[in-house]
Order: C-alpha cells, then structure tokens, then sequence
C-alpha cells in the first residue's frame, strides 16, 4: 500500500539539535512517522530493547547480513559495528508509516550510491556555525577535550558535504528551534499528505 512512499533521510552534526527537531516531529504526527530500527553488534545498554532500541546482533550475522548485500548503508564506531538494514526500512514502509533514517554522512553518501526506490528526500541540520555548535557540545558537559575535537572535525566534513549542490534537498539551518521545527515541518506536508492519501484509498 505505502511501500512507494520515499523515506526520509536526516543528517546532521551531533549537536545541531537534529534529534530535538524529529522528537518534535513524531509527537506532532505519531501515526505518520517511525525511524528504521538499526543492527549493532555492541552490547544492549541498561533499558534497551532489541527490535526498539537496535536489533543486537553478534558479529558474524552482522558480517553475514553485509555479504548478502543486506544494509543501506553500515559503519564501524569503536570496535562496534552499526548499520541500516533493507530489511528495517522496508518493514516500516509495509506498517503504513513514513520511514526516517537518521543517519551520519557516510551513511548518505552509501544510501545515495544503493539507489533506493523511490528516492529518499534528504535533508541536513545545520548549526548557525562551527562556533555555536562547539558552545552547545560544551554546555552538554559529556565531552572531553579529544571528543569534543573529533565531533567538530566530523561536524565540519558534514558541512562541506552538505554545502556541495545536490547534496541534499533541503538544509535546515537550526538557528532558532522553532523557525527550524516549521521549517521541517513544511518540507514533510507533502509527504504526510502523500501518507494519508493512500491510507484513505487503502481503506476504499
């Protein structure tokens, strides 16, 4: 029924205020949107659900999964690896919600090269700038001085990528939240309305 609806793409450096935006999003319209439930190899946290918060998976199935052409897109973080399964997004898509992939840049550069049908909209969060992204990474107080210099030089290839044309479709510049919440939230009118109209003709 749905499974034409284009999934969503969203990227941006941590702290761009990415996550608060799709918080906002899926409280406004919770029946429209649902993110793709990545697999990981890392061990699940305290409070974590398989199938909710990541689907756990030892590494060989992990290793197995990437042999059959099985991820969007995947990428190793400290010793563990995490990626977006076909799989995932395809079961949102057939539950009659439109798919939202958060992910990193080298995440939309694979998506972009695995020639998805149809084509997901991408869209970018972006800090006002380098200097008011380092601010709120160091109002968090959760980052240390190496950590803190490795998300500002991951933050800045983010937006040099994103300043390239064609890069994405849309950049959100997350200056002031709401402006940008209204911003987000026109560029995916046309998706909701595209999601409730086929759930209307299903319902026919």
């Amino acid at each position: 029924m749905t499974s034409a609806l284009r999934p969503i793409v969203v990227s941006g450096p941590s702290g761009s205020g990415k996550s608060t935006l799709l918080n906002r999003l899926f409280k406004e319209f919770p029946d429209c949107f649902a993110f793709s439930v990545s697999h990981t190899t890392r061990q699940p946290r305290k409070g974590e659900e398989d199938g909710k918060d990541y689907y756990f998976v030892k590494r060989e199935e992990f290793e197995e999964l990437i042999k059959n052409n099985g991820f969007l897109e995947y990428a190793q973080f400290s010793g563990n690896m995490y990626g977006t399964s076909k799989m995932a997004v395809q079961t949102i898509q057939e539950s009659g919600k439109l798919c939202i992939l958060d992910v990193e840049i080298n995440g939309v550069k694979s998506i972009k090269k695995a020639g998805m049908k149809p084509e997901p909209r991408f869209i970018f969060v972006k800090p006002p700038s380098i200097e008011s992204l380092k601010s709120r990474l160091e109002g968090r107080g959760t980052e240390t001085e190496e950590s803190l210099k490795k998300r500002l030089e991951t933050a800045q290839e983010a937006m040099d990528y994103a300043a390239k044309p064609g890069a994405y479709d849309h950049i959100i510049v997350n200056d002031d939240f709401d402006v940008a919440y209204e911003k987000l939230r026109g560029i995916l009118l046309e998706d909701i309305a595209e999601l409730k109209g086929a759930k209307h003709k299903a319902r026919k």
